[in-house]
């Protein structure tokens, strides 16, 4: 699963229309070159790719007046919407994703109705016990402790800890929603201040 196509498609969506240099500049402010594989080259082949499966619609305006060639803004078509939805629901439920997926979702969390979110954050703390149960019965050698393992029990504890550690923060994040933490979908504007040309001065 591709963290740039969530990341690309969210942000043109959050913009309404976007050129690339702007999609660009947003992804680097949220240091997505940093966390993930979204560098220049891949941000630009990831709109045109979804531009060519009908995620997107491109749209050619006129060159800027220095000259060059038309410069292309991109918009969210309904398959595109369909698309972000799914990535963003998949991100949040899957345990075995790398983290960028659920790094780039929890920075569209907020485009979910609040009782959704938790919903799906719920999924994600079952999938994680589950996990971490079938680790601790299935998979462990017989007999002995962790610490009598070797390298095998220290593969066992990651596992766990990575699974504990998941867990409590989906958890908290939970428990924040509940109270009633962000603005999320449905209960007013969206903030937009996470766009490069939305900072205030």
């Amino acid at each position: 699963m591709s963290a740039i196509r969530l990341l690309v498609l969210g942000d043109v969506r959050l913009r309404g229309r976007a050129h690339g240099y702007q999609v660009r500049n947003d992804l680097e402010f949220w240091g997505a070159h940093q966390w993930s594989a979204a560098k220049p080259g891949s941000i630009y082949h990831a709109l045109k790719q979804l531009a060519k499966q009908g995620m997107l619609l491109a749209h050619d305006i006129a060159p800027s007046t220095v000259g060059g060639p038309p410069r292309t803004e991109y918009e969210i078509t309904e398959a595109g919407e369909a698309e972000f939805f799914r990535l963003l629901r998949h991100a949040l439920t899957a345990t075995q994703e790398k983290q960028e997926l659920l790094t780039s979702a929890v920075g569209f969390l907020v485009d979910l109705p609040r009782d959704e979110a938790i919903a799906l954050l719920k999924e994600r703390v079952a999938a994680l016990e589950s996990w971490r149960d079938e680790v601790t019965r299935n998979w462990t050698p017989e007999g002995g402790t962790p610490d009598e393992w070797g390298y095998i029990g220290e593969i066992m504890k990651l596992w766990v800890h990575t699974a504990d550690s998941d867990a409590a923060w989906a958890r908290a994040l939970i428990s924040r929603l509940e109270g009633g933490a962000f603005v999320m979908a449905g209960e007013g504007e969206r903030d937009l201040s996470v766009l490069t040309d939305r900072q205030p001065r």
